[in-house]
């Protein structure tokens, strides 16, 4: 008599997992093999979708702008209230023109304003290279006349410097010359997809704050019909402490860059720093950065002022430190506020892995980004140890011995 057969289900178990695993591997290196094409195609996306973009991206900037306009045209109410009422509505209006007026007053400044004084200050420096390189040596060899081995190993090093900057202009900026043509044509395209995306984008955003709380509300409604409501109240206050977060480091640093650069070209203007108009557009976008952005923008800035004036080089850096100084201890703190959450070890590691990643953006953004995701790690943690019974402070744990498993009481060493 034949026996039947049996299912073992410990076999059947591991069969499936293999299978799983086999899969699971297999579907890996599809998607890898294929991360290319799915680069290229969400890349085709974002580009199509640019404009909407920089919708939002405006939106979100000019936000607060217009809702402090808002409160100002209706008598101080607060914004965002929900009132159909004919004031209400108009002060919306005004507010959202004026605060699109005043983006594109700053764009049409910065163009015809600030462009064309840092594209003549480039050129000057471009044509009069060789006669401030030549004023440099001649200033080397006074001051160092006393000292002939550091005069011939300075001037040595300029001439090699500056053999060096011919033969890169000779073998490849003069052999590239063929690609002008195109070189031209793609930068026209770029300009041009740019302002259209600009365009486009200005007409997104007025679009969404005029109705910013139907925008918001269709979120919100979207976010309690996926999740439970006490999901879904979590996640909102995660996001909402991620746009404070943002906003207040963007709009902050923007200002106080604002005011550092507008410092630096009225004092460079009264002592006739060459190029005061340069350098100081130099050290304010450069002080965007936090931490590492004051010696960013000092260093191409003293050696632009070292080539035409040695001796308003030094003026130059010895007033860069003292208003670094200014804005470190006295503007940034009112600004900012006295601290970001996290030391300096981790904000400069947030820079440079921000920077690293995602290049300038990273830099500026990388700061608040990694705030948001300490203060979550930080609160996961505060919050298991609580449900361990656990104390939460720093202070307990400094000089910790062992934690006695069955009452929880710290010893200290």
């Amino acid at each position: 008599m034949r026996r039947r057969f049996r299912w073992d289900k410990k076999y059947l178990y591991w069969g499936v997992t293999a299978f799983c695993v086999i899969a699971a591997s297999i579907l890996f290196y599809l998607i890898i093999s294929s991360f290319p094409i799915i680069a290229k195609g969400v890349s085709k996306i974002f580009s199509i979708l640019s404009p909407f973009i920089w919708g939002i991206v405006i939106t979100y900037l000019l936000s607060p702008v217009m809702h402090g306009l808002e409160r100002l045209f209706s008598g101080g109410k607060k914004s965002g209230a929900v009132n159909s009422s004919r004031k209400a509505k108009t002060s919306r209006v005004f507010a959202v023109l004026i605060s699109e007026i005043l983006l594109i007053l700053l764009i049409v400044a910065f163009v015809y304003l600030i462009i064309p004084q840092l594209y003549s200050s480039i050129e000057t420096i471009v044509v009069n290279s060789p006669a401030y390189f030549n004023k440099a040596i001649d200033w080397i060899r006074v001051k160092l006349a006393d000292y002939p081995r550091a005069e011939e190993y300075v001037i040595s090093s300029l001439e090699n410097l500056s053999q060096n900057l011919i033969e890169a202009i000779r073998d490849k900026v003069l052999p590239s010359l063929g690609n002008v043509v195109t070189g031209v044509t793609t930068g026209v395209f770029v300009v041009v997809k740019g302002v259209y995306n600009l365009i486009i984008g200005i007409i997104v955003s007025i679009y969404l704050l005029a109705n910013v709380e139907v925008a918001l509300g269709g979120c919100r409604k979207v976010l309690y019909s996926i999740f439970p409501v006490e999901s879904a109240e979590n996640i909102r206050s995660s996001l909402k402490f991620v746009d404070k977060t943002f906003m207040d480091f963007i709009v902050g640093k923007l200002l106080d860059s604002a005011i550092i650069g507008l410092i630096c070209y009225i004092v460079c203007a009264l002592i006739n720093i060459p190029y005061a108009l340069l350098v100081s557009v130099i050290v304010g976008i450069t002080n965007i950065i936090p931490f590492f952005g004051p010696f960013i923008g000092a260093i191409p800035s003293a050696l632009i002022i070292l080539l035409v004036d040695p001796v308003k080089c030094l003026i130059f850096i010895i007033f860069i430190i003292i208003l670094q100084q200014i804005d470190g201890n006295i503007i940034g703190p009112k600004i900012l506020g006295s601290s970001v959450g996290v030391n300096g070890f981790w904000i400069m590691f947030a820079i440079i892995i921000g920077g690293g990643l995602f290049g300038f953006t990273g830099m500026l953004l990388g700061v608040p980004l990694f705030v948001v995701f300490y203060t979550a790690i930080k609160n996961v943690v505060e919050r298991t140890l609580k449900k361990n019974d656990l104390p939460v402070e720093i202070e307990s744990y400094k000089n910790l011995d062992y934690i006695d498993t069955a009452t929880r009481e710290i010893h200290t060493k």
